[in-house]
């Protein structure tokens, strides 16, 4: 760059720098971009000018600095790779200075100076801690924006800062006792709050760390000690921020706490987090720390927590209730913890509750709570949606539109989550499409709304129509619930405003039927009843698509029109969608100008040319306004009025036109509703007027008087009744019958009968003869009440009742009758019930009339009564031959519930009453044969298998119960031949459910049946053998018959030689003991073989699988407190239990191994006891060890697939797990033939991530496995050595806090002895002081062991010390130690002392010493303790004369040992 360049720059940026503080602020910003331009493109340079400016001008005032440290911040930001080492060091040393130059606390300036060494922080970690540590010194209080700094450097460079908290919380500790303003206390508590965050987020991600050794509990001792502070201290204070900071802090250590320490904390903290909504208005921060709290404790399985769930709720739920702020998604996530698994039921129950609750604002928080279950707890909430939508109908009735609001939000999802669907799930269909016609709310001139938070009748009704647009576009569920009912609403007048969204969704719903060709496109207005009147929906349609309808309803009203067109009038189709898509277009202003628009609608109210269909048209629109009158009335309170309108309705109807007098009857009825007593009042003033005897009077009014049909004036008077009847108040009505009602029609009973029975049907006579039943005795049949109320059912054609009313009444009656008399009436009584069947079925003789009737029989065909079942089964007999005999098969129709009938009727083929036998063969006879007809044979035709048959009836006459499973297995035969594949599945699971039947004879009837067919037919089921072996293995816990349960397993058997690798995939998915109830060892010959390929295709599944359920199992004892009164408890001792589920465990895994022909392998485990070591928790470990060590040995090729299989266990949650599979992996590390087979990374990469495992054992394990690569593979110990990681993670062993037993240390060192062997003198040369120094503490441990150990591995080290004077210096240090523990009580000790002085030897530095060790001090030779001490003290003094103060000093320290013989040794050494 040239000197001119450099000048320019140099006087651009000082320019900059001294208009950084001019007044305006848009000025100041510019000129920061201006500098940081210039900063871009020379940073040192930039920088530089910036730091002299500030140095120069040590009085500028703040602003101006803050200024400048700001562009500072952003040039380090952006630049940070561009700017040399040593600038870097000089802006740490600025902004430090220009941080705490000043000791009173100045935000604006030491933040800008604390955001620098921030942004510097990112990438010059060390040298920025360097600087803050200086100032950060034990028993100091430092400056309020150090603390500040450390809090952002550890949000904004985790894995730097972390390391280094350790240290920091160390010293910060003591000065929360020294903070007494509240500025101090708060900024502790912010740091403390992004420390634990910081922390948390470097161990979720361990696996990107620097060091993956770091563990949670390094931090846990500080941090309570912390909590303990600001929770009995600073918590309590009066300062509103100071405890928020303090709450939110909380939270985020409650993660890092011991399990202990938080489970003894959780029953004050969490009442006082709770105390906490009542002192703050900011309750975002209360409930993030709530959350973390609540978060901590569910997931370390608290069970304090459910002492607090109470107040935990009602405090929720009265917070919830501002939903609509941002602290919803912190409810949410408490809501979350406390669902999940943990307290689900309460939490609905609590809920629910609430709902009934008539406080607007507890329903409100109620609902929402509700909405949030329905949409994250699905699972959960799978088995409460009745309940739920029970429950909900309290909030439909609530005035509040804020109250609707939510239950509209709970409606929308429930609607995603199948509820919709359910029984009363159109009771909120309906209340979303009321609240679509709500009209506008009214206010009076000048008046304005007192609620802010006001829900006006506008909101509330576009919310609704959105939510039904949603219901039809998204929610594909709906589609057939939607349709047709929503045309239900299209016609009453009280939905008239909802119109424009009705018709909306029914085109949409519409046009997608019609698009796919759904048959329920069509719809049967006769079906629909008087829901859906035929030409009501074009009626509404026609009437609303005037342009100047209220809500523009014209143009969806003419969209539905043209999308149900077929629907109206075969030939309405062509012409409407030619003339309505021109009217859509004028109405929405796109097309060309009409003339008359209305000549247009009418030629579509005419277009069918149909004389029949016009006189409706002109006959639906009266009838509609009729209605539309009557609903009217219904509102109007001057009876008056009633009166008048009731007699224009009935002296202006057009009697002859059918469609107009119903409507007529229908306006009236409604009326009757409100006004009864008028209502009849002015029906009898009818009845008895003048008209009814010639046309005179007041009826001369009426058109066409001399052609008027006085008997069609009597229908309509009838059918006014019946309406009446039909809409009146029950309480009100019934008194009403016998003295107005039935006396009036009793006058006109010259009109068709067609016109009383309609009037019958409405006057609920059904409810009366339920009643007749229900009042005669059920043991005894002495009145012909029964036979009467049967044959009236009969006559009058009535749908079928209720379950257990009519047909009950007869099945059940008692079977001891005294007389001939009654014996006659029951018959005549059954008679009429079989005539009562028979027309009903007539009405719907279809597969689905055949149905609706047999399931009022089928309850009582498994009845456990005798004479039920005979008689159910002989109307069973009954009503299937009616329906032969009858069947006129017109078009191939599937007879789709053929395997469903005979799944009920089968079974019953050997049930102990032989009636009911033959009875259930002559049912099968006949569904056979019906099939055969819907198949299109006809109707003489004879099947040789079917009428084989008759043949096995008669054997059903023999009670021996091997004649009647024979006759059951070739009734099966039969049945598979002539049943269509897509029946066979019905039928499987109904047989299935018939395994549980309450004759036992059925139940194995069942299972025969079963059996049979699946051996013929169960190739084909490919697609359900899971599902069947679901059914089977939830019906086997349910099974009490063993003969079933062995049935039961067969079948299994069956689907396993059919569908061999499906059936063993999905069992060894089951827990035991449903493996031991069908185990793969009671397999008979045939399969055996295909079971032999599945276990060796499935080995490395199937032992993963058995070795994690062992160490799942090892162990295991009851609850303590269980409750004691089950069954047998002194039989389920903890031992026993363990024994059990162990001893199952290992068996299958020996059957395994042996089923895979791993003879070699089981033969070793025989003979060391390793089977009974596995379930010992004692021994557990070894006899694992053992099993690896026989696999590797004699089942090497087999190993790579187990390994991957296990791998991902290795990050279970359950301890129990990662111990087994490290002991495993562990051991396979001591074998060659994991380096042959190239696993050995995948295993030492396992071993390397366990290390800091939270669980000690598994640690130790690991640190075995590591120490084993030495054995197992030299040449990988050879090649790890260079990179140093293999004995850092075994040093890092040595370190252990949490090893009570110093197991971990003592494999650490074993290992790193066992390591040390292959490793060159270059790759250990470093580590070996810092190893030595490990060692020291560990020679004089009271463990033999470790103390075996430590002497070992220091032997081991020797050779890497050679020539080095620090080694040398350490050896000196030590060998006092090892002199005096040559007479160590244990014998191994001894030897190692002897190994680690004659390898050391040569490191001492006394070629006299060294031949003295190495010609003395050997293992398998005996010493002579005295004479060797008194030699070496010659020695000694010889060789080093300066030394001998220090061993003097060294030998008296051992007077103390807890060993006599060292003791002795060293009282011996000092008197030489």
């Amino acid at each position: 760059m040239s000197n001119m360049h450099v000048f320019s720059l140099c006087s651009v940026t000082l320019a900059l720098l001294d208009s950084a503080n001019d007044k305006d602020p848009v000025v100041r910003e510019q000129v920061r971009k201006s500098i940081l331009t210039l900063g871009k493109q020379q940073p040192n340079k930039v920088l530089s000018m910036c730091q002299d400016y500030l140095v120069k001008h040590p009085k500028l005032i703040v602003g101006h600095r803050v200024v400048i440290l700001q562009t500072i911040e952003l040039i380090v930001k952006t630049k940070i790779d561009d700017i040399s080492y040593p600038k870097i060091k000089s802006i740490i040393s600025l902004a430090s200075d220009e941080m705490t130059r000043s000791k009173d606390v100045v935000p604006d300036w030491q933040q800008a100076a604390s955001n620098i060494l921030v942004a510097v922080g990112n990438k010059y970690i060390n040298d920025i801690m360097e600087e803050i540590l200086s100032k950060f010194q034990p028993g100091i209080l430092p400056h309020f924006f150090v603390v500040q700094t450390l809090s952002s450097l550890s949000e904004s460079n985790v894995y730097g800062m972390v390391p280094f908290l350790n240290a920091i919380l160390g010293t910060m500790l003591p000065m929360l006792g020294m903070a007494k303003q509240d500025n101090m206390k708060w900024v502790f508590s912010s740091a403390l709050s992004h420390f634990s965050e910081s922390i948390l987020e470097y161990l979720a991600n361990l696996d990107k760390a620097p060091d993956p050794t770091v563990r949670k509990d390094t931090f846990s001792s500080e941090i309570y000690a912390a909590y303990d502070i600001l929770y009995c201290s600073w918590l309590q204070s009066r300062e509103s921020k100071l405890r928020l900071t303090v709450a939110e802090a909380v939270g985020s250590m409650s993660h890092l706490m011991a399990h202990d320490k938080l489970e003894e904390q959780l029953p004050k903290l969490i009442p006082t987090i709770l105390s906490l909504y009542k002192k703050n208005t900011e309750h975002y921060v209360i409930s993030k720390s709530l959350c973390q709290v609540l978060d901590a404790s569910v997931n370390m399985g608290s069970r304090v927590l459910e002492t607090q769930i109470d107040s935990l709720l009602t405090t929720l739920n009265q917070q919830v209730r501002q939903s609509d702020s941002p602290l919803m998604a912190q409810y949410n996530a408490m809501l979350r913890e406390l669902a999940s698994n943990t307290f689900p039921d309460r939490l609905v129950m609590f809920v629910l509750q609430k709902l009934e609750n008539s406080n607007e604002r507890i329903r409100m928080g109620s609902l929402a709570v509700l909405r949030h279950l329905i949409n994250s707890s699905t699972s959960i909430m799978e088995s409460k949606k009745l309940l739920i939508l029970a429950s909900i109908r309290q909030p439909l009735a609530d005035h509040s539109n804020k109250v609707k609001k939510r239950v509209v939000q709970v409606i929308s999802a429930m609607a995603h989550h199948g509820y919709l669907e359910l029984e009363g799930g159109d009771l909120l269909v309906k209340f979303i499409i009321q609240h679509c016609a709500l009209p506008d709310t009214y206010y009076r001139p000048g008046q304005r709304p007192s609620d802010p938070e006001e829900v006006t009748n506008e909101a509330l009704r576009s919310m609704c129509d959105n939510t039904l647009h949603l219901f039809t576009t998204t929610v594909g569920r709906l589609t057939d619930v939607l349709w047709p009912m929503l045309l239900y609403y299209l016609t009453p007048g009280q939905y008239s405003n909802a119109t424009t969204p009705l018709c909306k969704s029914l085109t949409l719903l519409g046009t997608k039927k019609r698009a796919s060709q759904e048959p329920n496109f069509n719809i049967d207005f006769n079906e629909h009843g008087r829901c859906l009147v035929e030409g009501a929906p074009f009626t509404r349609c026609v009437n609303g698509s005037f342009p100047f309808r209220s809500r523009g309803h014209g143009a969806p009203s003419l969209s539905l029109l043209n999308v149900i067109s077929p629907n109206i009038h075969p030939n309405a189709e062509t012409l409407w969608e030619k003339e309505i898509p021109a009217l859509l277009s004028y109405l929405e202003g796109k097309g060309p100008q009409l003339n008359d628009p209305r000549q247009n609608l009418c030629k579509i109210m005419s277009s069918t040319n149909d004389q029949g269909f016009s006189s409706w048209l002109h006959g639906s629109f009266q009838s509609f306004l009729y209605r539309c009158i009557g609903v009217t009335l219904q509102q109007c309170s001057n009876k008056e009025v009633v009166q008048k309108q009731l007699q224009e309705m009935l002296i202006s109807a057009r009697h002859n036109d059918a469609i107009e007098r119903a409507g007529v009857a229908m306006g009236i009825g409604l009326c009757a509703s409100s006004h009864l007593d008028a209502t009849l009042a002015k029906l009898d003033d009818f009845g008895k007027s003048d008209a009814f005897k010639k046309a005179s009077g007041i009826f001369s009014l009426l058109k066409d008087k001399n052609d008027l049909d006085v008997e069609k004036m009597k229908s309509t008077l009838i059918l006014c009744y019946g309406y009446v009847a039909l809409h009146a108040p029950e309480d009100q009505i019934l008194s009403r019958i016998d003295s107005d009602i039935l006396r009036s029609i009793s006058k006109h009973f010259n009109t068709k009968v067609r016109m009383v029975l309609i009037v019958l049907t409405h006057l609920n006579i059904f409810l009366l003869l339920k009643d007749f039943i229900k009042a005669e005795p059920t043991d005894a049949m002495r009145t012909p009440v029964r036979h009467l109320v049967m044959t009236t059912c009969a006559n009058l054609m009535y749908p079928l009742m209720p379950r257990g009313v009519l047909v009950g009444c007869i099945l059940e009656q008692s079977p001891e009758m005294s007389a001939c008399q009654e014996l006659a009436l029951y018959k005549d009584t059954f008679n009429a019930l079989q005539e009562l069947l028979r027309n009903i079925l007539a009405r719907d003789l279809s597969p689905d009339g055949l149905q609706s009737v047999f399931k009022h029989i089928e309850e009582w065909l498994s009845s456990g009564q005798g004479h039920e079942r005979e008689r159910a089964m002989n109307t069973t007999a009954h009503i299937l031959e009616f329906y032969f005999n009858n069947l006129h098969v017109k078009n191939m129709v599937t007879f789709h519930n053929l395997g469903s009938l005979l799944g009920r009727l089968a079974p019953r083929c050997t049930d102990p009453n032989p009636l009911v036998r033959r009875a259930a063969i002559d049912c099968i006879y006949t569904l056979l044969y019906i099939q055969l007809r819907y198949e299109g044979f006809s109707l003489d035709y004879k099947d040789d298998s079917v009428e084989r048959l008759i043949t096995l009836r008669e054997s059903m006459d023999n009670p021996d119960h091997s004649v009647l499973y024979k006759t059951c297995s070739e009734l099966a035969k039969i049945i598979s031949k002539r049943l269509p594949q897509q029946q066979l599945n019905t039928l499987i699971f109904m047989l299935i459910e018939g395994l549980v039947d309450s004759q036992s004879n059925c139940s194995r009837a069942s299972s025969v049946l079963l059996n049979t067919l699946l051996k013929n037919r169960g190739a084909g089921l490919q697609d359900l053998v899971s599902e069947m072996l679901e059914v089977l293995h939830i019906r086997l816990q349910m099974i009490s018959e063993e003969q079933v349960k062995v049935s039961v397993a067969q079948s299994i058997l069956i689907l396993a030689t059919q569908h061999l690798q499906t059936v063993i995939n999905t069992l060894i998915s089951y827990p035991l003991p449903f493996d031991r109830t069908i185990s793969l060892s009671s397999s008979p010959p045939s399969i055996s073989f295909p079971l032999q390929e599945a276990v060796v295709s499935l080995f490395p599944q199937l032992f993963s699988s058995l070795l994690v359920r062992l160490g799942s199992s090892v162990g295991v004892t009851l609850p303590k407190d269980i409750n004691s009164s089950g069954t047998n408890r002194k039989s389920l001792t903890p031992l026993s239990v363990c024994s059990w589920d162990c001893r199952v465990a290992v068996e299958a895994l020996r059957i395994l191994l042996a089923r895979a022909q791993l003879d070699h392998v089981v033969k070793p485990l025989d003979q060391e006891g390793a089977w009974d070591k596995m379930k010992d928790p004692q021994q557990h470990i070894t006899g694992v060890t053992l099993l690896a060590r026989a696999m590797a040995k004699h089942a090497g090729p087999r190993l790579p697939a187990i390994v991957e299989c296990l791998c991902p266990c290795l990050n279970n949650i359950y301890e129990c797990q990662r111990v087994t599979i490290t002991a495993f992996f562990s051991e396979l590390l001591n074998h060659h033939v994991v380096t042959e087979l190239m696993m050995m990374d995948v295993l030492m990469n396992n071993m390397m991530e366990r290390i800091s495992d939270p669980c000690c054992t598994v640690r130790m394990l690991a640190v075995r496995g590591l120490g084993n690569i030495a054995v197992g593979s030299p040449e990988k110990v050879h090649m790890e050595g260079g990179r140093g990681g293999l004995l850092a993670a075994m040093s890092s062993g040595m370190e252990e806090k949490d090893d009570p037993g110093k197991r971990i240390t003592l494999e650490a060192m074993s290992g790193l002895s066992k390591v040390l062997l292959y490793l060159d003198k270059k790759n250990v040369q470093l580590l070996v002081v810092y190893i030595f120094m490990k060692i020291k503490p560990f020679l004089e441990s009271e463990n033999d062991e470790i103390r075996c150990a430590s002497i070992m591995l220091l032997g081991n080290l020797s050779k890497f010390g050679s020539g080095e004077p620090v080694f040398k210096d350490q050896i000196h240090n030590v060998l006092v130690s090892l002199l005096l523990h040559l007479s160590d009580p244990n014998l191994q000790v001894v030897k190692a002392c002897k190994y680690a002085m004659r390898v050391c030897a040569p490191v001492v530095g006394s070629e006299l010493i060294t031949t003295m060790f190495q010609n003395h001090l050997h293992e398998d030779k005996s010493l002579h303790y005295g004479e060797f001490i008194n030699d070496l003290t010659k020695y000694i003094i010889q060789d080093f004369p300066g030394m001998l103060n220090f061993y003097h000093i060294t030998v008296i320290q051992f007077f103390k040992s807890s060993w006599a013989e060292v003791r002795a040794g060293a009282a011996m050494f000092i008197g030489r």
